[in-house]
């Protein structure tokens, strides 16, 4: 991946380009992951198909040239996150239906706040492993761990109960065709007995001190940079792309491990809330700039990009 060749911008916005320049120069970011962030924070809310030149622009500022965009593309499709249409010598690409589902499931948890209460209620996914080939015990604990699950022990897994999402883990299951497989059990500490209580299982289960500290980390780079957007009167649309495809890739990578366990099981002073609060703040300053962009470089297969669905304006709390 290589940064974005030279252009010339108004003064107010050297200092932003400057911090792009800084940022992907000092943590390059994998072209396919870049892709899948781009396509599940812009394109999806938009209808989910681009046509392939589209998108080779778009990806362009963020130092990602044509071969790396194709290759990202085409294993997507193997992947079963995209599907193609040609038209011509012209090629569309469109989220498939599991694409779909995954993307949906990921930025629910990203754009929603963490969680503050609790009724002490946990999820626990039952998992044997006589029942169970290898490839399906990765391919569960993955999709598990996507979805929050820590491993309490082995084939067991747990994540406290939250409303409304219940579903999600009968999707995963479902997809994954272990409906006979695994047994789902909701569960809480037997009241007057002296055992180690569910809650202890969290420091085992989760890794959170090296979370905290990504959570650190992603604050200190993005502190700075939203002060400069405040600051900043004539940034240009791009740049404001740029930045807020930055800024949801970096957050995504971070909360995504994310068990977005309850206050009640967290260490004091846990920093993911600051972190949302960031997140949301500088999401909420770029959005309008960044949308002109998209709206000015892609198009569909019936001509201009449609506008944002209804979703995408619910996202962290309200966007104008």
């Amino acid at each position: 991946m290589r940064a974005p060749s030279a252009r010339r911008h108004p003064a107010a916005a050297a200092p932003i380009e400057r911090w792009v320049r800084r940022e992907l120069t000092r943590a390059p970011r994998k072209a396919k992951s870049l892709v899948v962030t781009v396509w599940g924070d812009a394109i999806a809310p938009h209808g989910g198909a681009v046509w392939l030149s589209g998108l080779i622009r778009l990806l362009a500022p963020l130092g990602l040239n044509e071969r790396l965009v194709r290759t990202s593309v085409y294993r997507l499709v193997r992947e079963g996150w995209l599907g193609a249409r040609q038209e011509g010598r012209r090629s569309l690409y469109r989220l498939t239906a599991a694409g779909s589902r995954r993307f949906e499931h990921a930025y629910r948890r990203i754009y929603a706040p963490p969680i503050e209460e609790w009724d002490g209620c946990w999820e626990i996914v039952l998992a044997p492993t006589a029942a169970l080939s290898a490839q399906q015990r990765r391919e569960l604990r993955n999709e598990l761990g996507w979805e929050g699950f820590g491993l309490a022990a082995p084939g067991v897994y747990a994540r406290p109960a939250r409303a409304g999402r219940s579903d999600v883990l009968s999707e995963v299951v479902g997809a994954l065709g272990l409906e006979r497989q695994v047994v789902v059990l909701s569960a809480r500490d037997a009241p007057g007995l002296k055992a180690r209580a569910l809650q202890a299982l969290a420091g085992d289960s989760w890794n959170l001190a090296a979370l905290a500290t990504e959570y650190r980390r992603f604050i200190a780079r993005f502190d700075a940079a939203l002060e400069l957007f405040r600051a900043g009167s004539a940034i240009d649309p791009e740049q404001s792309f740029v930045a807020r495809t930055l800024l949801i890739h970096d957050f995504r990578r971070v909360t995504l491990h994310d068990p977005q366990l309850p206050a009640d099981l967290l260490p004091s002073g846990w920093p993911a809330s600051a972190a949302y609060a960031l997140c949301r703040d500088f999401y909420r300053l770029t959005q309008r700039r960044a949308e002109r962009h998209l709206v000015a470089t892609l198009e569909t297969a019936r001509g201009a990009l449609p506008p944002a669905a209804a979703y995408f304006y619910r996202r962290f709390g309200g966007l104008r």
